[in-house]
């Protein structure tokens, strides 16, 4: 009777090795990961794209210079450029009105997801699209502004709400 339990035993062991080969935690700098959290001023879960947000913080401070396109100055339209080069692979076109017409599909403010675009008016521009950011969750948006450099700021603050234009996700 014992030498019959001895494949099962053997049968069950090699199962369990086996299965086991395949189950490794995805590999995050956890590290980076909270640093970011801190230096964006929100929480990163489980669900959210950790390599957008880890792009984001990587700019934060950046000054505002334009027509900027590196960590020595950049401008609004220069941040989304190369934020959707490093993380999406796209390349967008480098003005704010170029981005709208030409790469996106418009979204309204309820429906936007994590790395739709944003699009503000100002004053000088008389309701032409000014400015653009990156949304990334929960009223949230990363943008170069032209007083601050790159900043984080909420969709609720009132000059956001007056010179709102739309939302774009951007189209293959």
């Amino acid at each position: 009777m014992k030498k019959d339990l001895y494949p099962l035993l053997i049968l069950v062991l090699l199962t369990g090795y086996l299965s086991s080969c395949g189950t490794k935690a995805p590999a995050f700098d956890y590290q980076s990961l909270a640093k970011a959290s801190v230096r964006l001023g929100m929480d990163i879960s489980m669900e959210d794209n950790k390599q957008l947000y880890l792009e984001v913080a990587h700019w934060i401070g950046v000054p505002y210079l334009s027509k900027g396109m590196d960590e020595h100055g950049i401008d609004c339209s220069g941040f989304i450029y190369q934020v959707y080069k490093k993380i999406y692979k796209k390349r967008l076109k480098r003005s704010t009105a170029g981005e709208l017409e030409k790469n996106c599909c418009l979204i309204s403010r309820d429906r936007l997801k994590e790395g739709d675009l944003v699009f503000f008016s100002s004053k000088q521009s008389k309701g032409n699209v000014a400015h653009v950011g990156i949304y990334l969750k929960e009223n949230k948006f990363a943008h170069a502004s032209s007083s601050k450099g790159v900043i984080i700021s909420s969709l609720k603050e009132n000059y956001y709400i007056a010179n709102w234009i739309t939302g774009g996700r951007i189209i293959e």
